[in-house]
């Protein structure tokens, strides 16, 4: 058993430090003091981390930590600590450890004895979360998918059965890709694909996967907030077939009388597909 009393001991510390993922505004008071008063800030990118740095007159000593030298860098932050430094983690934007840099450290720092203390601060998914209009409570934070279809496509095959509302982040260049294998293997769901959280140009954009499917040329971070498995066997085969017949009989093709009932009754369209076909 491993008990911390973060402000009752002096032993050296690891911060855990967000920073803001587009308006600099956000960034906290105790988050800029934290980052003063240590004695090296750890970066996923010392690049990256000199504008945010310079803007608010912090000149503390940096060194780089990212997932290409996690196991170098933690013995080194360690010694470090075992000399009597206190130590701030930052990654790129956001939060450490959520889909960035900083699991391995946490980790070997825990097993020296060390104090691992989080800061409160910026976070893209609850952002998205709280403002995707689905449901809040309970979720699953996923983060990226792999970037092979086939694998991203296994992924979801083992998250599609979850009823709760799940998250994840996706990359510009990967984002229609990873719409469509969702539609393919989740179904057509309600989700909330947030973009460019906080910055100028900052978008929800709320519907079902095959509507997000059709969008193009979306730019920026991007998070997936996609709705858990609802029970859809409440409904009865005998209410959905009604439906079908009511939008056929009104003059909608069969196709499109599908993906119509099973979005106004929130039903898996696969279901739909079965029933439409026995018309």
């Amino acid at each position: 058993m491993n008990r911390q009393k973060s402000f009752e001991n002096n032993q050296p510390t690891l911060y855990l430090v967000p920073t803001p993922i587009g308006n600099l505004q956000e960034m906290t008071p105790r988050a800029i003091d934290i980052l003063k008063m240590v004695d090296y800030i750890a970066c996923e990118d010392t690049r990256t981390s000199f504008p945010l740095l310079k803007h608010f007159n912090i000149d503390t000593k940096t060194i780089a930590y990212h997932n290409f030298n996690e196991e170098n860098s933690s013995k080194g932050i360690i010694k470090l600590l075992e000399e009597g430094n206190n130590i701030a983690l930052i990654s790129d934007a956001g939060y450490p450890l959520i889909s960035d840099p900083g699991q391995v450290l946490v980790n070997e720092i825990t097993k020296h004895g060390f104090n691992v203390v989080p800061l409160s601060g910026c976070n893209a998914m609850l952002n998205a979360l709280v403002a995707s209009g689905l449901i809040v409570q309970p979720f699953v934070f996923i983060g990226f998918l792999d970037s092979n279809t086939t694998q991203r496509e296994k992924m979801l095959t083992n998250y599609k059965d979850l009823p709760m509302t799940m998250i994840f982040y996706e990359a510009p260049h990967r984002i229609n890709k990873t719409l469509n294998s969702m539609l393919k293997i989740l179904g057509d769901r309600k989700c909330c694909l947030a973009r460019e959280l906080t910055k100028k140009h900052e978008e929800f954009i709320r519907g079902t996967l095959s509507e997000l499917c059709e969008l193009e040329n979306l730019k920026g971070e991007m998070v997936i907030v996609v709705e858990g498995k609802q029970n859809d066997y409440e409904i009865n085969d005998e209410d959905i077939i009604l439906a079908l017949k009511k939008e056929i009989t009104e003059g909608l093709s069969k196709k499109d009388a599908i993906k119509k009932v099973s979005k106004e009754l929130a039903i898996n369209k696969n279901r739909v597909y079965d029933l439409a076909n026995n018309l």
